[in-house]
Parts: C-alpha cells; structure tokens; sequence
C-alpha cells in the first residue's frame, strides 16, 4: 500500500495536553500507521508547513436531511427521496470539506441517514445514524415519521429502528422550536413510555439520547435511564431556568453525556437572533454549572436547522465550549476523542494513532492560541483520501 508522511510544524494527538512539535504522521490503507519525526522508506512527502495536525472533528448531533435554509422543515417535505438524498449528500460533502468528518446524524426522513452511511462516496464522512426520532403525535419532529403512541408501541418502533441497523436511538422528550404548537418545558411523554422505549433499545445494545430542554422533560429522561441528553437547556418557552444542582450532579453521576448545542456563524456585525442573545447569558451559567459538576460535554451542533448552523458549523462550537470553563485542550478532546467515544466510535475515531481511521484536518498556525487558525483549512484527509487542499507533494526517491 502507498505510504503518505503529513509533515507539518504541530500535532494534537485528540488526547494529549502537548502539542507534538514537527511531527511525521504516516497514513497507510486508510488508516494512521504512525506519528513520529522520520520519514519512512517510499513514503509520499506531503509538507504543510505551519501547520497544525489535528484529528477530523466530531459532531455528535446534526441533520443532514434539513438544508440550514429559513425553512429547513419546508424545504425537507418538499423533496422527494432521490432530492433528499441529494440535498444529504451535499451537506455531507460540505461538513467533511469543512473538517467535519465524523456526524451523528440524529433525526433524519425514511431512515435514509442509513442509506448515505452506506454510500461508497469518498467525500463522505463517516455516518452514525439515528433514524426518525421517536415522538409523540404531532410532537417534536413528527414529520419525520416517528410518531408513537403508547410503550408497547415505542418499543415496536425501537425494534423497527434496530431491524433498520441504526447506531443509535433518538427520543423527543420535549417540544421544540422547529414545530409549532410545541413547548420547550412540557414533557410530550409519560415517564412510562419513556421507560420502555430505553428499556427495548438497551436490551438490543442501542444506546439512547434524548431531545429536552425544559427541567421536567430532563428528569423524565433521565429516570428513564438514557445515555445522553440533547440540549438540557431548561430553557422555557420565554427564558431559562437555573440548573438545578441536585439534578446536575445526578447527570454526572450516572455518567449521562450532555450534548450541548453551541456553533453558529454569524457575520461580523451582525447581531445574535433575539431568542439567543436575550437567554445567552442564563444559557452560559447552566453551562457552566455543568462543567463544574463534572458532566461531560460534546458539542452536538444540531446542524443543519437554521441558516447560521451549515453542515460544518462544528469548528465554531471548539471555542465557544470555553464558556463552560473548560481549558483550550479540553474543548478539543470534546470535538475529538469524546464525542468518537459518545459516537460508539472511540476505538477508531477522533485520535491520530496507529491504527485509528487517518481522519485529519490541518489548519494553518496554531489553532490553541489563535482561535481563528481553525478555520483557515490547509487540508482535510477522510479515512486517507484528500478531499481538501492541494498541498506540495515530494514523490518517494526511486
């Protein structure tokens, strides 16, 4: 197999507190064979300079079935199959070109997340797949097809879900702002439901993640024994919520991942929507409560859901996580090595280690002391194959 050396003048390893200085990463059959300072025999040259290596980045919520238009519900129900998978592929292809290159793709139409997961499209990035989320008639996210409507039936929709092969299964435990009628703080589920439907998936070894915001719709997720939590902003339909400690230090104890959703793009000079500038402040303070708790945090980016979210929307949630007080090197592991290991993926994603996937994203300078070097991409490598950059290449001697 050929052999290519990435040369550049840093390394992050996805776990390491140091950067490695002027590192060799050696990439071989789709995988990292080596990190180290030498060039081994026959090896293709890529030199990026001032660079810095990183591993692909993680996002561990997205929607790759919902365009980032103004109307991203709308556009979905106006497409058909073969335009929706269209309209997935290009996001797909726009998070990896962006660095992006592992998604947990967590509410998608007619399950066709598995069908691009399956997809031999080099471009792609890998794919953990949820399916239509499970929700309550004309709930959260019921065009997507998830609707249930009792445990007997939550627990027939998760065996469908785990029939279909999907990684992961998907609750709506509280309304949400992409469906109207809908309330952020109302439970849309009895506890009892809730619990069958954790008790089915795990008894088929699927791990579940719950959609809530409000308190009570947390508490029920909670008692119901899921793996994670999406969002837990105890946002209202008007304001925020103070975290309450006790079930904060709950969420840590029982080792419950919290996805939380930062990245937006916004212009310079352009102010934040209204509903998150004028919470911004509350939102941050439970953040931080939960870091101080000890609860781990991903950023799951929910990608896709409004214009200032685009598929790879992820490298503008790594700084923003600091507002939890969580150091620089933390805020990378959480978008890299963490949110593999929440992904189910740990073992071959979000390192630069033999034997890990050769996910790489290089960006110019040093992006732990200048923020914004993450965003200047040098080059992005999706499981060895370049899909972005055009560095120089010195040919292995004859």
């Amino acid at each position: 197999m050929t052999l290519l050396a990435l040369r550049a003048a840093r390394l992050f390893d996805g776990t390491a507190s140091a950067l490695v200085a002027d590192p060799v990463l050696v990439l071989e059959g789709g995988v990292v064979r080596s990190v180290d300072h030498a060039v081994p025999p026959g090896a293709t040259v890529v030199d990026l300079g001032d660079a810095t290596l990183l591993p692909g980045l993680v996002d561990t919520h997205v929607h790759l079935a919902f365009d980032a238009s103004e109307d991203p519900v709308g556009a979905l129900l106006a497409r058909d199959e073969a335009q929706t998978l269209a309209a997935m592929t290009a996001a797909g292809r726009q998070a990896a070109y962006g660095g992006v290159t592992t998604v947990r793709d967590l509410g998608d139409r007619d399950y066709l997340s598995l069908v691009l997961r399956a997809s031999d499209d080099p471009a792609l990035p890998t794919i953990v797949a949820a399916g239509p989320p499970l929700t309550t008639p004309r709930g959260h996210c019921h065009y997507l097809g998830g609707e249930v409507t009792s445990a007997e039936s939550a627990r027939a929709a998760v065996r469908e879900h785990a029939e279909r092969g999907v990684d992961v299964i998907k609750l709506i435990a509280s309304g949400g702002n992409l469906t109207p009628g809908t309330r952020l703080e109302v439970p849309q589920f009895a506890p009892d439901v809730l619990r069958a439907a954790v008790a089915e998936a795990h008894r088929l070894s699927l791990p579940v993640t719950a959609h809530a915001h409000g308190t009570q719709p947390v508490i029920d997720a909670l008692a119901a024994g899921v793996d994670g939590l999406e969002h837990a902003t105890f946002m209202t339909t008007d304001g925020v919520d103070e975290a309450p400690p006790d079930l904060v230090r709950e969420i840590a104890e029982r080792h419950v991942t919290v996805g939380v959703t930062l990245g937006i793009v916004v212009p310079d000079g352009t102010p934040l929507p209204g509903p998150i500038a004028s919470r911004r402040d509350a939102l941050v303070a439970n953040l931080r409560a939960y870091h101080r708790a000890g609860v781990q945090l991903t950023a799951g980016t929910d990608a896709g859901i409004m214009p200032i979210k685009p598929p790879d929307v992820l490298r503008y949630a790594v700084h923003m996580l600091e507002f939890s007080g969580m150091s620089t090197v933390d805020t990378y592991r959480a978008v890299t090595s963490v949110a593999a290991g929440v992904c189910g993926l740990g073992h071959r994603k979000g390192r630069l280690a033999p034997g890990f996937d050769a996910d790489v994203l290089a960006v110019r300078g040093d992006p732990f002391t200048d923020p914004a070097a993450l965003h200047d991409i040098r080059a992005v490598y999706v499981r060895g194959v370049a899909v972005r950059g055009t560095p120089v290449t010195v040919p292995p001697p004859r």
